[in-house]
C-alpha cells in the first residue's frame, strides 16, 4: 500500500530531524580534532626541536597544499557522491592525526620526526579543504532557511565550549607531563582524542541524509563558468584591490605568526597550561566579537569595520614587546581578537558583496583563498629566514631587544602598517546589490590557525527570491 503524502512528510520530517541532531553530535566530535588545530601542532614542533624554518614550514606549507586542494576537489562530487567523500576524506583525516599520535612516541624513541610532522599536517590541512565546500553545501540542502541562524548558532556554541575543554585539558595534561619529563605522551594522548573525535566525526557523517549527492556545484559547466566569471573579476579594480589587500595582510601576518609560541614556551618558560590560556583568550574574543562588529558593519558597511580592524592589526606584534609579564600578555590576545574578529567578518562580508552575479559562492571564496595561500607560503617563509638570522640582524640595530625574536615582531608590525596604508584608500564600500544584513547570515566556526584565529564558515539564512523576484543569491551557500 502506497504511503499517503502525510505519512510520506512524517517520515521526511523524522528523516531530517535525526539528521540534524546527528550533525549537532559531529560538531562536538570533530570539534576535538580541530581544538588542537594549528597552536598544539606549534607546541608540538618546538617540542620537537624544530628550527625556525621548519617551523614556518609548518604553517606555510599545509596551508598552501590545502586550498589548492580545496580547488582541484570541487570537480570530485561529479564522480563520487558527496556524502562518501565526506566520510572517507574525515577518515583519512583522523588516521593523520593518529599517525601523529604515534609519531610522539616514535620522537620519544629519538626518531626523526619533525619532516613527517610537516608531512601529516598537510594531510591534515588538505583533508579540511576538501570538506569545507561540500559540508556546506550538504548543509546548506538540509538546513530549512528560516531555522539556520538558530541551529548553526547552537552547532556553534557546542563547537566553541568542546574547543574550549580541549584546549584546557590538553594545555593541563601537557603541563602535567612536562613536570615528570612525559611531555611526548601528553602529545600522544591529546592526538589520539583528537584522532577518536574525527572517527566519531565520520561515523555521525555516514548517518546523516543526503538529500542531494551529486550538488551543482560539481558539474563541470558550473565550474568552467565561475571560472570565466573570476577571469573577469580580476579585470575589476575593486575585485583586484581586494584580494590583494587580504592576501598581502595575511602574508605579512605569517612572518611572525609561528614564533609566537617560541617565545612563550621556550623563552618565556610558560607552561603548556599558560600557553593554551594565552592562545584561548583570542579566541573566545573573537566568538563574542561578531555579533558586535557584525551590527556595526550593518550599520556603517564592511569597508568601515576593515579600515578600524586594519589600524589594530599592524600594532598586535609590538605589542609583545612591553612585557612578558603573563597576564599582560592576556590582555594583548584579548586585543587580537577583537581585531581579528571585525577583520575577519569585514574582509569575508566584502567577498560575498563583490563576487561576479550568480557566480557560485564555494568555488569562488576557494579560489580567492589560493591567492591569499600563496602570500602566507612567501610570508611564513620570510619569516623563517628572518628568524634564522635574527641574532645577527638584532646586532645592526641601534637598540637593544629583550629578545632577537622581537626583531621578527618588529618586521611583521612594519609590513603590516605598510600594507594598510597603501591599499585601505583604494578600497571602496561596493554598492553591487542589495545583500542580506548580518544578523541574517548563519556562520560556524570551521576551525582554528596560527595566523588568525578563528577561520570562519558561511551559510546564507534568507530565503531565495521566486524566479523575476531578484538575482537569486539567497541561498546558494
Amino acid at each position: 500500500m502506497a504511503a499517503t503524502p502525510s505519512t510520506a512528510k512524517r517520515r521526511l520530517d523524522r528523516r531530517l530531524r535525526s539528521t540534524l541532531q546527528h550533525s549537532q553530535k559531529e560538531a562536538v566530535a570533530s570539534a576535538l580534532m580541530t581544538a588542537t588545530g594549528d597552536n598544539f601542532f606549534s607546541a608540538f614542533a618546538i617540542h620537537l626541536q624544530a628550527s625556525a624554518l621548519q617551523l614556518s614550514s609548518l604553517t606555510a606549507i599545509p596551508q598552501f597544499v590545502g586550498a589548492f586542494v580545496q580547488v582541484a576537489s570541487l570537480s570530485a562530487a561529479h564522480f563520487v557522491e558527496r556524502k562518501k567523500l565526506v566520510v572517507v576524506t574525515a577518515l583519512v583525516q583522523a588516521l593523520a592525526v593518529l599517525l601523529l599520535a604515534l609519531l610522539s612516541a616514535a620522537a620519544w624513541l629519538g626518531l626523526p620526526a619533525i619532516r613527517w610532522l610537516i608531512v601529516l599536517v598537510i594531510v591534515y590541512h588538505a583533508c579540511l579543504n576538501i570538506i569545507q565546500p561540500y559540508w556546506r553545501a550538504w548543509m546548506g540542502s538540509l538546513v530549512p532557511a528560516n531555522r539556520r541562524g538558530v541551529f548553526f548558532a547552537h552547532r556553534t556554541r557546542l563547537t566553541m565550549a568542546t574547543s574550549f575543554v580541549m584546549y584546557l585539558a590538553g594545555g593541563g595534561l601537557l603541563t602535567l607531563g612536562q613536570q615528570f619529563a612525559l611531555a611526548w605522551a601528553g602529545f600522544s594522548f591529546i592526538f589520539l582524542a583528537a584522532a577518536a573525535g574525527r572517527g566519531v566525526s565520520a561515523y555521525y557523517f555516514s548517518r546523516m541524509h543526503d538529500p542531494d549527492p551529486h550538488p551543482r556545484m560539481s558539474e563541470p559547466a558550473v565550474i568552467s563558468s565561475t571560472l570565466a566569471h573570476c577571469k573577469e573579476a580580476i579585470k575589476d579594480r575593486s575585485f583586484r584591490q581586494y584580494s590583494l589587500f587580504v592576501a598581502f595582510m595575511q602574508g605579512m601576518v605569517a612572518i611572525s605568526a609561528p614564533f609566537f609560541a617560541v617565545y612563550q614556551l621556550d623563552e618565556l618558560q610558560f607552561t603548556y597550561f599558560q600557553y593554551a590560556i594565552t592562545s584561548m583568550a583570542s579566541i573566545v574574543m573573537q566568538f563574542f566579537m561578531l555579533a558586535i562588529w557584525g551590527k556595526v558593519a550593518d550599520r556603517y558597511g564592511n569597508r568601515w569595520v576593515m579600515m578600524i580592524t586594519s589600524i589594530i592589526l599592524p600594532g598586535l606584534p609590538v605589542l609583545w614587546l612591553f612585557s612578558p609579564n603573563f597576564y599582560y600578555l592576556i590582555l594583548v590576545q584579548l586585543i587580537s581578537g577583537i581585531g581579528w574578529s571585525g577583520f575577519n567578518l569585514s574582509t569575508a562580508n566584502y567577498l560575498y558583496d563583490i563576487r561576479p552575479h550568480r557566480s557560485n559562492f564555494a568555488i569562488y571564496a576557494a579560489l580567492q583563498s589560493s591567492t591569499m595561500a600563496g602570500f602566507v607560503f612567501a610570508g611564513a617563509m620570510l619569516g623563517g629566514w628572518v628568524a634564522t638570522y635574527r641574532a645577527e640582524i638584532a646586532n645592526w640595530l641601534p637598540f637593544n631587544l629583550a629578545s632577537t625574536l622581537f626583531v621578527v615582531f618588529i618586521l611583521s608590525s612594519l609590513l603590516r602598517s605598510l600594507v594598510s596604508l597603501w591599499f585601505l584608500p583604494q578600497i571602496k564600500e561596493p554598492h553591487i546589490r542589495p545583500r542580506p544584513e548580518m544578523l541574517k547570515i548563519a556562520y560556524r566556526i570551521a576551525r582554528f590557525n596560527a595566523i588568525s584565529g578563528m577561520v570562519l564558515d558561511w551559510l546564507t539564512v534568507y530565503r531565495k527570491p521566486r524566479d523575476g523576484d531578484g538575482d537569486g543569491d539567497g541561498d546558494e551557500e
